[in-house]
């Protein structure tokens, strides 16, 4: 019998364009399968969309999939390697390629490994990869809840441990042989963002300042609101990388998972210092030890830096003394682009928050407060001239 052959097409139709895989089966079966919505913006796809490199990566390892089934075996039949592996084996084989091989950053391993523990071990820990069927991966999708709180999970939460089973049961395909992948072809939830970003207002920020439980604390709740640098990105910040006399901050590490890593983007940058964040560093930098050239800015114990789950412990115990909304340690990077879209240009503010793709600097253009907004539209409607009487609102007396 002939191989497994076939191509992708994108095709348009009114609600969007979508990535479509025409293949022929061994036997001369022709099958025609939607493999997801088209990414038609710039940079990383969003979460479920498809640019046609992907598309054609879906294609290959279903085609793969075939030819080692040659067309015929049922994907819940095991190749010979996978014989006796559970989910354990797998799962701990996927977060060792993924630390080692593919070399994630700390914090991403440990948020796999966190999943893996949490939502997949309690329902598939002890099963073997014969038991893992499509059927089964169906069954789940229909329930998913959090096994510890028993409560329904967001879509988008859904759909991450969604990606998740499908990294670990490709990988298993490639390492053992597996048929098939179970995950392959289970369709993701819809997800809808609102858009809406909570962020904080100014004297917002200056109440959680001075309700720190120190003075290193309110020097990085500023900092994080003034630069917009990410929480992992204030921890691996040195003494060098701030530049008083450019007052700017280079941007050069991450920290996280007790490793210092390069940004989220990968890319040094540097971002404006405002006359504030520099006040409040430099009188950190008044201090006795830890103040040379390679040293944390913000340090802890023996000069290290900061536990960043202690440090968010510290700002929830912060905004509970300034008796704010319980917003994110990250909503203050969010209250930097929203307060800095409207006043300086969005190429900009993308290098300073180190967005590898301007559509996501784009969401704080519809959460920016403008001043001359309202004036417009009153100008647009001629509210500076008097209006007749017989316009007036309200019933008549």
């Amino acid at each position: 019998m002939a191989r497994p052959t076939g191509y992708v097409f994108r095709l348009e139709k009114a609600r969007g364009a979508s990535w479509w895989a025409k293949y022929r089966l061994s036997d001369g079966t022709q099958v025609k399968r939607k493999i997801g919505p088209a990414w038609t913006g710039r940079g990383r796809p969003a979460e479920g969309h498809f640019t046609k490199r992907l598309a054609e990566e879906w294609l290959h390892d279903r085609l793969e999939e075939l030819r080692r089934s040659d067309g015929a075996v049922s994907p819940a039949v095991p190749g010979p390697a996978s014989v006796g592996v559970t989910f354990v084996d797998v799962a701990a084989e996927y977060l060792r390629f993924a630390e080692q091989d593919r070399g994630c950053k700390p914090s991403t391993v440990r948020g796999y490994r966190n999943v893996i523990k949490v939502h997949l071990m309690p329902v598939f820990g002890s099963m073997k990869l014969d038991e893992i069927t499509v059927q089964e991966i169906e069954r789940w999708r229909a329930g998913m809840t959090s096994v510890r709180a028993q409560r329904e999970l967001s879509n988008k939460t859904k759909n991450n441990l969604l990606v998740l089973m499908h990294a670990i049961f490709r990988h298993a395909v490639k390492l053992y042989g597996l048929p098939a992948n179970p995950v392959a072809n289970v369709d993701r939830f819809r997800v809808r963002s609102s858009g809406d970003i909570q962020v904080f207002s100014p004297e917002e920020v200056w109440a959680l300042v001075r309700a720190a439980g120190s003075e290193v604390d309110a020097a990085i709740f500023l900092t994080a609101a003034f630069t917009g640098l990410r929480r992992g990105e204030l921890l691996g910040l040195r003494w060098r990388d701030v530049d008083f006399a450019g007052s700017t901050i280079r941007v050069r590490a991450s920290y996280a998972a007790g490793k210092l890593t390069t940004p989220k983007s990968g890319k040094v940058r540097a971002v404006p210092m405002a006359p504030d964040v520099s006040s409040a560093l430099a009188k950190l930098g008044d201090r006795e030890r830890y103040t040379g050239d390679d040293d944390f800015v913000f340090a802890g114990e023996a000069g290290l830096p900061l536990d960043g789950d202690a440090l968010s412990s510290r700002y929830r115990d912060a905004l509970t003394r300034a008796r704010l909304r319980p917003l994110r340690f990250h909503d203050l990077r969010h209250t930097f682009g929203t307060r800095m879209i409207a006043k300086a240009d969005i190429r900009r503010l993308q290098e300073w928050m180190g967005h590898a793709d301007i559509q996501t600097t784009m969401k704080y253009l519809h959460n920016a407060p403008r001043d001359e907004d309202a004036a417009l539209v009153a100008d647009a409607f001629g509210a500076h001239t008097s209006r007749p009487a017989s316009t007036a609102i309200g019933p008549t007396l």
